[in-house]
């Protein structure tokens, strides 16, 4: 399925909450708190020449993000970045000063950070990384899975101390249940999806992923005409799409969400003109983006700077996984984890379309970026749909294929 934004607000100026949320600024913010991380490095972007050959398009750069902050997923930016800031917040407050991210690990507000927990609820990633931040802050982390999380995702949040909870139901349950828990006992939820009344950390979630295109513009020679990015409720294209606009203005590229078929709450609110809830189907093999319900927030981003939404099949989440496991004409090999490549195989099937190529202004000319969102942050389940490990994939590639483009 794909259609156009027909949105009366496309294109038109963001709420200036959203703008200073997600502008350059912001991004700078969300940097120097990562210079503050020991393990932090920019990601690297690959160039797939022969990929982009196949697909009749000029060049295409893939941002791994499989390699972000050793959590393998881009969400390690956002909710690690939100439990930081509310913690030097709350120090500030409460010890009458300003308190920098340079003073995180001092003891008077490890202190405060000690008497702080943080919950949310999460498919896998997300809560990686509130359990992250909180271990990094000296903080109390309880994370909410559904019945869907597989017990090795669950393992690798209780890693970092965090308590788990099973929630019976779906993703939108856990939400549910998380939010009623923490009410209930004083903690701050920090959920990737917003709702009526919680708005501002869920924007600082999403202030985080902006670092993502901010490093993959230094990275590129020339900005993308085109970038192809996923969508669960819809916060890390909102961020994208959001920091694109303000960073780029009139030069910004045609900006593409993608969403899984069996689970396209983005795709259907486009196709409504407002927020609704998708009913529950089968579940998709893109357990990340496997969300009924679209953050609010992000949809009054998208409604504005998103140019077109389409959904993809499982079969193409899985073949991307094949196809950058096993490239051809000098490509680099890719780990990308069961929704890492949904916005590829949201390119690949636009690609093969006349009809979507003419509406999207896809040709010979363009230069196109997508991002691998997560590498095998579940590796059995990686090797089971492209029969072969991980890291066998990763020792494919002798080198680092970091580099610029476009």
């Amino acid at each position: 399925m794909f259609l156009l934004n027909q949105h009366p607000d496309h294109r038109t100026l963001l709420d200036p909450v959203d703008a200073e949320t997600l502008g350059v600024a912001a991004a700078g913010t969300v940097e120097r708190f990562l210079s503050h991380r020991r393990n932090h490095a920019a990601t690297p972007l690959h160039l797939l020449p022969g990929l982009a050959a196949e697909l009749g398009i000029g060049e295409l750069a893939v941002k791994d993000e499989g390699q972000r902050l050793g959590l393998g997923s881009f969400k390690a930016l956002g909710g690690a970045y939100a439990v930081m800031l509310l913690v030097l917040e709350e120090a500030s407050k409460r010890l009458g000063r300003p308190v920098d991210v340079a003073d995180l690990h001092a003891p008077e507000v490890k202190a405060v950070a000690g008497g702080m927990t943080f919950a949310c609820a999460t498919d896998g990633n997300h809560g990686r990384s509130v359990a992250q931040g909180a271990e990094l802050v000296g903080a109390r982390a309880v994370i909410f899975v559904h019945g869907g999380v597989s017990d090795e995702r669950v393992a690798a949040i209780a890693r970092f101390g965090a308590e788990m909870r099973r929630v019976a139901g779906t993703y939108d349950d856990s939400v549910l249940e998380a939010s009623r828990v923490a009410k209930e006992q004083g903690w701050t939820v920090v959920s990737d999806t917003s709702w009526p009344g919680y708005e501002r950390i869920p924007g600082l979630v999403m202030q985080g992923y902006t670092v993502i295109v901010r490093e993959a513009l230094q990275q590129l020679d020339r900005p993308p005409t085109h970038v192809f990015v996923q969508a669960g409720v819809g916060g890390i294209a909102a961020a994208l799409a959001a920091h694109l606009a303000l960073a780029l203005g009139e030069q910004r590229p045609i900006f593409t969400v993608v969403d899984p078929a069996r689970a396209a709450c983005i795709f259907e609110t486009a196709k409504a003109g407002r927020p609704v809830k998708v009913a529950h189907a089968e579940p998709t093999v893109m357990a990340m983006l496997e969300c009924y319900e679209p953050s609010p927030i992000a949809w009054r981003v998208l409604s504005r700077v998103a140019d077109a939404f389409m959904t993809v099949e499982d079969a193409d989440a899985v073949a991307v996984m094949n196809r950058l496991a096993r490239p051809s004409a000098g490509d680099p090999a890719i780990v990308a984890g069961e929704s890492g490549g949904a916005g590829l195989a949201g390119l690949r099937r636009a690609a093969a379309d006349p009809a979507m190529r003419a509406a999207l202004r896809l040709d010979a000319s363009s230069r196109v970026l997508v991002v691998n969102t997560e590498g095998a942050t579940d590796p059995g389940r990686y090797e089971a749909l492209v029969g072969l490990a991980p890291d066998a994939v990763h020792s494919s590639n002798p080198t680092s294929t970091r580099q610029g483009g476009f």
